[in-house]
């Protein structure tokens, strides 16, 4: 299966996908209503992207004019995944690939006072993955002022009004999908 880029520079531009189950990617149609709720954010942002799966996402708003994109995933396929795409498009000097886990990762980034504008986790579903990521989010100082942090996860998936000093600020139904969106309580 192959994903394109929707818009930006990259337009049209092909993103490699895995086969089978490992990887879920976001659906063309939830990626485009982020984008357009991102819009004013996108340009000159610093991009993290967690669970990072085929690098779709990041990759989408480094078209868009993101100036920086981390992209985390534990799995070895993802990661080279993620590798390939970022070689094929000329995206190398736009992007860090973290071969971690996402909750590790967000402590190192906190240690090292790492902060971003714009924050999205699409974890597997069903494992109450969103809710551990959106709780260690929380409790670090990762997000920098103004910033967003994008939890895509299953309309099953019990995912809570506050977490530390973030607040969900919107929510959006796709289906089965959900994006909740959550800034810094000041």
């Amino acid at each position: 299966m192959s994903l394109r880029v929707i818009a930006g520079k990259l337009k049209g531009r092909k993103v490699k996908s895995l086969e089978g189950d490992e990887v879920r990617p976001t659906a063309d149609r939830v990626k485009e209503s982020l984008f357009n709720i991102l819009m004013n954010k996108i340009e000159g942002s610093i991009f993290l992207d967690l669970f990072a799966g085929t690098g779709n996402i990041g990759i989408e708003a480094l078209s868009r004019g993101a100036q920086f994109c981390y992209f985390v995933d534990k799995s070895l396929k993802s990661i080279k995944c993620i590798r390939e795409n970022v070689a094929e498009l000329n995206l190398i000097p736009f992007a860090k690939i973290l071969h971690r886990d996402v909750l590790k990762v967000i402590e190192i980034l906190d240690k090292n006072n790492t902060k971003f504008d714009i924050i999205f986790l699409d974890p597997p579903y069903y494992q109450k993955l969103a809710e551990k990521t959106l709780i260690k989010l929380g409790e670090a100082k990762v997000l920098k002022e103004d910033g967003i942090i994008i939890a895509e996860h299953h309309k099953n998936d019990k995912i809570r009004e506050r977490y530390g000093n973030l607040v969900k600020i919107r929510e959006n139904k796709y289906g089965e999908t959900i994006l909740s969106f959550y800034k810094e309580e000041i």
